[in-house]
């Protein structure tokens, strides 16, 4: 099999995580990684920063596909202006499964974004663009995950749930069935949502 070119913009933790999905998933060759000048020619797990984010409308005159490989905690404001950009410079976004990760049939992911190691996706869950769903998640039937969230390691979005865009969910939150999170919250780890909330959430495991 002949696989695609792919640049990953990020060469943080979550850009070396991103990585190793990527090398599992087995049909896209990563070129290079996208960082911040003054990572310009560093290697990470063997891969070199060959560029910024400004030097992005000339590299897609080379390589059709990119993956945001940025994590996400307070804001996705940053992920956001990333894929962006990489939409006004006719960038493939491809979906990114890990092969230890289990997807229903009847899911529907969207582009941009990656499913980590062990993470579940049930049947009629919808997945925005951009995502990232990471490792040990379960996201349960018929729930609806908005554009650019994160929904971080060993989490529980119950079924029928619907999030907004941006969120990030921190490890190892509960989020109840059939409710509400706003787009833009913040779910702290550990947190067990019980009902529809505007708010931003306490790090506490008690019920909101």
């Amino acid at each position: 099999m002949i696989k695609q070119g792919l640049i990953l913009i990020g060469a943080g933790g979550h850009a070396r995580s991103c990585i190793d999905v990527i090398e599992q998933h087995g049909e896209y060759e990563i070129l290079g990684l996208i960082g911040l000048p003054e990572e310009l020619n560093s290697l990470h797990l063997g891969y070199k920063v060959i560029g910024t984010d400004h030097d992005l409308a000339e590299i897609s005159k080379q390589v059709a596909c990119a993956l945001v490989g940025i994590g996400q905690i307070k804001t996705s404001e940053a992920r956001v202006k990333i894929y962006n950009q990489l939409m006004v410079y006719g960038f493939k976004l491809p979906v990114i499964v890990s092969p230890r990760a289990y997807v229903s049939k009847h899911a529907k992911l969207s582009e941009g974004s990656i499913i980590m190691h062990d993470a579940l996706v049930n049947a009629g869950a919808q997945i925005g663009v951009n995502c990232i769903i990471n490792s040990k998640t379960l996201i349960e039937h018929d729930a609806i995950i908005g554009n650019h969230c994160h929904i971080s390691t060993g989490s529980i979005v119950n079924g029928g749930t619907v999030i907004g865009d941006g969120c990030f969910v921190g490890s190892n939150s509960m989020i109840s069935n059939n409710i509400s999170v706003a787009e833009g919250n913040i779910v702290r780890g550990g947190g067990v949502v019980l009902h529809t909330t505007n708010t931003i959430l306490s790090s506490r495991p008690e019920s909101t």
